[in-house]
């Protein structure tokens, strides 16, 4: 047993000692060096980093884990915190209303809005009042963000027709939650 260890034990020094040898003989130089194989095909481009995907409407994301619930703003929710304002632009998904903001147009003040979290109305800002709405919005608020993204045209005719569109409601600590449904502007 203690033989066949010794022997196992020289057999790896002799392989270490005969790579290192390898490796300090110097490069060979140009009159004896080997013929060069034929260059190899340049590699392939690397594939293009995948576009970072637009958020996918569904549960809340990252932050302290509590969830983000928007609610529907009533009726009373309206009377009891009126806005200022000639027009109004409003996202709805699933036949609530999730937020309201009015503006003036032409007007470089801000467009003052509401969203209900839970039971509780805030009030949120974007600048460019009612002309900063049309095309979508990034409005804010107390420790949040809402960000209005439209998604599509506007659906069917008239003066005042709605777009496709997400509601991304984002919290101070980080969380986010997508809402699909639609942006409508005007009278």
């Amino acid at each position: 047993m203690i033989r066949s260890w010794m022997l196992s034990a020289a057999l790896l020094t002799l392989a270490a000692c005969s790579q290192q040898k390898t490796e300090d003989q110097p490069a060979p130089t140009p009159a004896t060096a080997q013929p060069e194989t034929p260059a190899a095909a340049p590699p392939a481009p690397a594939p293009a980093p995948a576009a970072v995907a637009a958020p996918v409407p569904g549960e809340t994301v990252g932050g302290d884990g509590s969830e983000i619930r928007l609610s529907g703003l009533t009726e009373a929710d309206l009377k009891a915190n009126p806005l200022p304002g000639e027009l109004a632009c409003g996202f709805s998904a699933k036949g609530a209303l999730l937020l309201t903001a009015k503006g003036a147009v032409a007007s470089k003040d801000a467009a003052l809005g509401l969203v209900k979290v839970g039971d509780y109305v805030e009030r949120v800002g974007a600048p460019g009042g009612f002309d900063g709405m049309l095309k979508g919005a990034t409005f804010s608020g107390a420790g949040k963000t809402v960000i209005i993204a439209l998604t599509g045209p506007a659906i069917g005719d008239g003066e005042s027709p709605p777009s496709p569109a997400t509601l991304t409601y984002q919290r101070a600590d980080g969380a986010q939650r997508v809402y699909a449904g639609t942006w409508t502007c005007g009278p």
